[in-house]
């Protein structure tokens, strides 16, 4: 168990759940896939950056894999998906976004947290995409996780599970 990282799509935020006053806790598998998308990964040496700067963002805990990782298994925390913040809203773009979601996500399948990852992005406003999570847990239970990703302030505003 993990403690639980939820998401408030009114307040734009995260923050770790309370239940009776004390911290609550989750399997991780939300937490898990919260913090893989929601979180700057370090861009890459040919990324163009959005903002113009040399800030290739990244967590600095990146430097040194987890114990248990696989040795030929490269470690970066987040997701590229920062890198949009100034996209224009094509179908490349939409492409672009379903790719850094199954790169930041590819470390539950390599690490045998789960048995496979779909990802679904689609325009569903202007400014608003949609990003829609299928996780096939290694028990064969499907669970389904749907965002809308405003670029302009890098923060999902929806968040909903299906069964």
């Amino acid at each position: 168990m993990d403690i639980k990282t939820a998401f408030d799509g009114q307040t734009l935020t995260s923050d770790w759940g309370l239940s009776g006053g004390l911290l609550a806790s989750d399997n991780g598998l939300k937490t898990a896939i919260v913090l893989s998308l929601f979180t700057d990964r370090r861009a890459e040496a040919g990324d163009a950056l959005p903002d113009g700067t040399a800030d290739r963002r990244g967590w600095w805990g990146d430097v040194a894999p987890p114990a248990n990782a696989p040795s030929d298994m490269v470690w970066l925390s987040g997701s590229r998906l920062w890198l949009l913040a100034r996209e224009k809203q094509t179908a490349e773009t939409a492409k672009r976004a379903r790719d850094y979601c199954q790169e930041a996500l590819a470390w539950l399948e390599r690490m045998g947290v789960v048995a496979g990852i779909d990802v679904e992005t689609s325009w569903q406003a202007m400014g608003v995409l949609g990003i829609t999570i299928t996780v096939t847990k290694a028990n064969a239970v499907s669970e389904r996780f749907a965002w809308a990703w405003t670029a302009a302030n890098n923060l999902a505003t929806v968040w909903k599970d299906e069964a």
